[in-house]
């Protein structure tokens, strides 16, 4: 079966390699938003084995269908990529085109699935291959796995523990499945769906008024981007790495209650936050210990709304 890959850069030479060994062809691979300045695992891979790789600023550019459609690829493979794609270019493959999606649809359509699915407070999700369509992850679903989210799981770990490996494992078994002619499309029910926005800065703003732990869902759920911002004597401060404290000492929500060598403690309602890692605006990110030596951090003073 004939195989054309559209895969993120850092991300695709992994599947590369799991579908290779599977025995597929793979007849060329399309990386769109490449940076050329960067090494690229997935190429390197891809012309290891003389496969064409094409780069393009997007898969809505002049001339990506075009180019698709000479390979005469019998099915599209689409993966790790949050670039917007054409349905004459997904109808291309003439068995269609299949999807990794990092949620378990009709929950959590969007681009940040992830995000909102840990900011959110959930336990479990788990990842959707589907039948891309003209809508935004609507299409018909042709297999899913679940995943626990635990209590301390960011996106970052989500993502490279449990859903881009799983991830890997599901196209590979989604491919045998279309070339076995035994891949289902299965409806999604339209009544479960949720659909949220791209999760930027203005989502990520934290309320030190809001219980501990809704601000640690929302730390965890923007670790690593858009990474959760408060405020410091007027300056932007994302908080990255963090922790939940069960109890805190009476205090006013946003003032720091602790400060050693391991970072400081901030006061929520019904506890606390432990902040381990931070990046101030326009500096690269630091151990929260070290912010608070160099600003000279202290107990009674505030972090507030930016």
């Amino acid at each position: 079966m004939r195989i054309v890959l559209t895969a993120q850069a850092s991300l695709g030479a992994k599947l590369l390699e799991a579908i290779l060994k599977q025995g597929e062809v793979v007849a060329a691979v399309f990386i769109p938003g490449a940076d050329p300045a960067k090494p690229s695992p997935l190429k390197t891979l891809a012309r290891e084995n003389s496969i064409p790789v094409h780069e393009s600023a997007h898969m809505k550019a002049d001339g990506v269908y075009q180019t698709m459609n000479s390979y005469k690829p019998e099915l599209g493979v689409l993966a790790f990529v949050q670039d917007i794609v054409s349905v004459e270019t997904l109808d291309c493959p003439s068995r269609g085109t299949i999807m990794f999606h990092p949620s378990l649809l009709p929950r959590h359509r969007g681009g940040s699935a992830m995000n909102w699915a840990i900011i959110q407070g959930e336990t479990e999700t788990g990842l959707s291959i589907i039948w891309p369509d003209a809508g935004i992850d609507s299409g018909p679903v042709l297999l899913q796995k679940e995943a626990a989210i635990l209590p301390d799981d960011t996106v970052g770990s989500l993502f490279f523990d449990k859903l881009y490996p799983m991830g890997i494992d599901a196209l590979v078994e989604a491919i045998r499945l279309v070339r076995e002619g035994r891949a289902p499309r299965i409806p999604q029910d339209e009544s479960q769906a949720s659909y949220e926005p791209l999760c930027r800065e203005q989502h990520a703003v934290i309320d030190w008024a809001k219980p501990a732990n809704e601000v640690y869902n929302l730390i965890r759920g923007t670790n690593p981007r858009p990474g959760a911002t408060t405020g410091y004597q007027g300056e932007k401060l994302k908080i990255l790495e963090s922790g939940l404290v069960s109890s805190s000492p009476a205090a006013a929500p946003g003032e720091i209650t602790l400060v050693n060598d391991q970072g400081f403690t901030v006061a929520c309602p019904g506890g606390g936050i432990a902040v381990r890692q931070v990046r101030l605006s326009g500096f690269a990110k630091v151990s929260a210990a070290e912010f608070a030596q160099d600003v000279g951090l202290k107990p009674g003073d505030r972090l507030e709304r930016p």
